[in-house]
Formats: structure tokens, C-alpha cells, sequence
């Protein structure tokens, strides 16, 4: 680790990213049985299905991108700015892969496999904003009132 150049520090300790993708993850469980329902509702079988599958491919895009900059982020933090940009493209052409690689199945409906690529990775963001912390003392996650409450006692 170099005091010289700010670019060359890592990151030490938990990694917010992941901390936050697996919150991501854990919320999903309550939109599963909606994302499915409406999948079936407009397009049977393989709407449900391909809404299921969407879905998988959002989590799993959630989980990459935050291994991804945990991984780089302890190297350096220029490393975790090229995993960043460059794991974007990653994740696009692995979720490009994913759909053409069952675009002819028999149980994938493309309408409803393309909604929930993009309702899904859209609205979990959307409400997660709810629980990430934007201070530098919380990276992450917002802290339930007990972990503020020892933090403070700590500092205080």
C-alpha cells in the first residue's frame, strides 16, 4: 500500500458492495411469488417460467457486480475502478448469453423474460435506495437503531 499515489490504497474490511447485493438478494424472496404470478397470469407456464429465469439473472448479476468490485476493491482501488467499468460489460454479455442461450425453449415467453430483466433489476434498486446509508460512517447498509446505538458508544 502506497501513501504516494491514493489510487494504489485498498479496500480493508467488509465490502459495502456485497453487504448491499445481499440485501438485494434477500428482499427478492418477497417479489419471487409477484414476478412468477404475473408471469403465469399473462402467459401461462412459460411466463412463469421466463419470469423465474429473469429473475435469476438479475440476482446473479446483483451478486457479480458486488464479488466483482470486493475482489478488485482489495487490490486497489484503480483495480476496482476497471472492474467496475469492465465487469459492466462482463455482466451484459453473460446476460446476453443467458437469453440466447434459451431464446428457443420451449418454457421462455421472450415478453415476459424481458420485463423482468428490467422491472426486476430496476425496482429492487429502486427499493434498496430505502435502506443504503450514504454516510461514510455506515458504508453500505443503514444501521438498525441497536448497531447506531453501539457505534456511537464506541466513538462516544
Amino acid at each position: 500500500m502506497s501513501d504516494a499515489n491514493p489510487l494504489m490504497n485498498r479496500l480493508e474490511g467488509p465490502a459495502p458492495a456485497m453487504e448491499v447485493a445481499l440485501d438485494i438478494i434477500k428482499r427478492s424472496l418477497w417479489v419471487l411469488p409477484l414476478f412468477v404470478g404475473l408471469g403465469f397470469a399473462g402467459w401461462r407456464v412459460p411466463g412463469a417460467m421466463s419470469a423465474g429465469y429473469g429473475l435469476a439473472i438479475v440476482l446473479v448479476n446483483f451478486f457479480l457486480a458486488a464479488w466483482i468490485l470486493q475482489t478488485t476493491g482489495r487490490i486497489s482501488f484503480a483495480m476496482m475502478a476497471g472492474g467496475a467499468g469492465f465487469g459492466f460489460l462482463l455482466r451484459l454479455g453473460l446476460i446476453m448469453a443467458a437469453v440466447l442461450l434459451v431464446k428457443d425453449a420451449w418454457w421462455i415467453s421472450l415478453i415476459p423474460l424481458g420485463l423482468t430483466l428490467i422491472v426486476a433489476h430496476l425496482g429492487l434498486l429502486f427499493w434498496e435506495l430505502r435502506y443504503v446509508s450514504g454516510s461514510l460512517a455506515f458504508p453500505g447498509l443503514k444501521p438498525t437503531p441497536l448497531h447506531h446505538e453501539e457505534h456511537h458508544n464506541r466513538v462516544g
